[in-house]
């Protein structure tokens, strides 16, 4: 039998026939409503005491908390740094973490947990289209909801996913902006005094991302063989440039590059070499040298030469939808386009570019019209009582 030897206020403090001394606190309720407890052992009283009364302390200053009590504010920050962020991009993580500071936290992050419903969620998505937050804004906040308290749910912290009783925000569908293939000759026509005249060739001739370009270097690259292999891209998070893997194994690719590209980049590298960047890594340096920025990009080198080319202001990532735009129009398979963009699913690229897909079906019913009259059999024609 246990000798109990508690003191006023102590709780279930108590000597084991062993000698040792034990206690047994609440450490908050499971999910089926059924209180959790844990047991700590010492050598003596004194010292069981002592790590009662840290454990309360703990309790007390947030570390351990029952569900029940947990606020949705606290949940989304240890769900962030937790379980979000080991498995996302940095980029990505800033992201989310913008959406939770500046748009879900303002708004309900005193509701309990457990108590949060399909109101609150659709009164955060209504409040922030009163403010005039724009609908991709919405969404976006939608999917780290509904993506968070997935992961509630899992972790049995609530008894359903309060987003999936909710309508997500829809964002209207708007026609992707690309170049023509005149106003692309216009564009060429004024970087080619350019020194990085040959990233835009590229740009257009491969569809990569500028985050992809950025990072591009020499030994991916293949003159001879007319291709070069996407195996990295170079973000920039707070002022901090970071070579990172693609984000999907799709977008680790080979792309073959049409004559225009090779002859530009090779026209490039005797730049280079002439102004002592021969040995540097990158396709495409800074004046230094060193790897591109994307905001000194776009403020130094891309929005001038659109305005100096009288091109209507886009984009850079606009040349990948003209590079995707100018292949399908010229009748090549989705198929095919999905690979040089680095699509992970065809559907993207048939969705993204479905205003360019009608003129492919025209074509392809023209064509598949004269494979049928060949193999038609010959009809003598009928003649009609006059």
């Amino acid at each position: 039998m246990a000798r109990k030897r508690r003191g006023n206020g102590e709780g279930s403090i108590y000597q084991r026939a062993d000698g040792r001394w034990c206690a047994t606190h609440s450490v908050g309720c499971a999910p089926d409503g059924r209180r959790r407890r844990r047991t700590i052992f010492g050598e003596s009283k004194e010292d069981v005491q002592n790590e009662l009364a840290s454990a309360r302390s703990k309790m007390l200053a947030g570390v351990f908390t029952e569900p029940s009590k947990i606020r949705v504010s606290a949940f989304l920050e240890r769900w962030l740094e937790d379980a979000a962020r080991p498995t996302i991009r940095a980029t990505t993580h800033a992201s989310y973490k913008g959406v939770i500071d500046n748009h879900i936290a303002p708004r309900i992050s005193g509701v309990i947990l457990t108590k949060l419903s399909p109101i609150h969620v659709q009164a955060l998505y209504a409040d922030m289209e009163r403010d005039d937050k724009s609908p991709r804004l919405r969404q976006l906040t939608h999917a780290v909801l509904r993506r968070a308290l997935k992961q509630a749910l899992r972790w049995g912290l609530v008894s359903r996913n309060a987003c999936d009783a909710v309508d997500p925000p829809r964002v209207p569908k708007s026609e992707v902006a690309a170049l023509s293939a005149e106003q692309v000759g216009t564009l060429f026509k004024a970087a080619e005094k350019h020194r990085l005249y040959a990233l835009f060739v590229l740009a257009i001739g491969t569809g990569m991302r500028m985050g992809e370009l950025f990072a591009l270097q020499w030994r991916n690259v293949d003159l001879k063989n007319a291709r070069l292999q996407v195996r990295h891209t170079l973000m920039e998070l707070k002022g901090k440039l970071t070579l990172t893997e693609p984000k999907t194994s799709k977008s680790r690719r080979r792309i073959d590059l049409p004559d225009s590209a090779v002859e530009a980049l090779k026209a490039h590298r005797l730049q280079l070499i002439a102004a002592g960047f021969g040995e540097h890594p990158w396709v495409f340096c800074n004046s230094t040298g060193g790897p591109l920025r994307r905001s000194h990009f776009h403020r130094q080198v891309f929005k001038p030469l659109l305005k100096k080319a009288n091109l209507p202001d886009m984009r850079f990532h606009d040349l990948r939808h003209t590079s995707a735009s100018l292949l399908l129009a010229a009748g090549i398979h989705p198929k095919v386009v999905q690979e040089r963009l680095g699509h992970s699913q065809i559907g993207i690229t048939l969705d993204t570019y479905s205003h360019v897909l009608p003129t492919m079906g025209v074509e392809a019913a023209k064509k598949l019209d004269g494979v049928l009259r060949l193999s038609a059999p010959k009809r003598t024609k009928v003649a009609t009582a006059g």
